[in-house]
């Protein structure tokens, strides 16, 4: 390579094109994006390459909102909360409680989506034998369904699930993704002999699959979702003030069980 080409090819991207006094951004001016295009419609344009409009861009920003925040409890938060007592700024404590987000908390809406879509491959009257090899491979616990706190129901699924069915309606999307998702939940209170609820991630998952979304941008997106909850509460945290929070009260202190 000659003329700086090989400095200028070390980072070769399709997403902005930018030189003095000009901004493209997925080949678009920015100026004409800006004022004209939603915050949820811009993450899609920026990640996916492509624009999203009408019912499948209100179904992504609808997912997006549903899963800003789970209280204190949700370690991401609380970690972020204790972070902002510590003296570290703002943007440490939201990268601290971003950091949280991993396999187990942050990631069952990307296991969601490939559970979903190892149920499809299997056609309508496969689903228990689906599951049943899902289970002996990845374990119990099937991703998206049950919660430790809301019970019989998640508010937030049957909701996510209603606009779903809206955009199937209007041709937008498929709904095949909400029926095995359905099934499942029907399965598992057939199964144990009482309600388990699909939860928020089975719910977003269900949208991300209906968008066409590959397994990994699920979790990504959840990230960028709660993202918004992590900067609220340790904004919060931040104004209320505090030193060194730790994840209990002082008075109460931990077991020791050494010798």
């Amino acid at each position: 390579m000659s003329g700086g080409d090989d400095v200028a090819d070390w980072w070769r991207t399709g997403i902005i094109d930018m030189e003095p006094g000009r901004i493209h951004l997925r080949g678009r001016p920015v100026q004409e994006l800006i004022g004209t295009t939603g915050f949820a419609e811009m993450i899609w344009l920026m990640v996916m390459g492509a624009p999203i409009a009408g019912h499948r861009a209100k179904l992504f920003e609808a997912a997006l909102v549903a899963a800003v925040d789970h209280g204190p409890q949700a370690p991401s938060i609380a970690a972020a909360r204790m972070a902002a007592t510590c003296g570290v700024g703002l943007q440490s404590a939201m990268a601290t409680g971003l950091n949280m987000l991993g396999d187990v908390h942050g990631g069952a809406g990307e296991q969601a989506v490939e559970m979903y879509r190892f149920v499809e491959r299997g056609g309508p009257e496969g689903l228990a034998t689906a599951l049943d090899a899902w289970r002996a491979e990845r374990g119990r616990y099937l991703p998206g369904f049950g919660h430790r706190f809301h019970k019989p129901v998640d508010p937030r699924a049957p909701r996510l699930l209603s606009l779903v069915d809206e955009a199937a309606e209007a041709g937008a999307v498929s709904g095949a993704y909400a029926q095995i998702a359905r099934a499942i939940e029907a399965h598992l209170a057939t199964e144990r002999g009482k309600p388990v609820p699909m939860n928020i991630d089975g719910a977003t998952a269900v949208i991300y699959a209906e968008l066409g979304c590959p397994p990994p941008l699920a979790r990504g997106f959840f990230g960028l979702s709660r993202t918004v909850g992590i900067l609220a509460h340790a904004w919060e945290q931040t104004e209320q003030g505090g030193r060194n929070k730790g994840p209990t009260p002082p008075a109460y202190r931990w077991t020791y069980d050494g010798d």
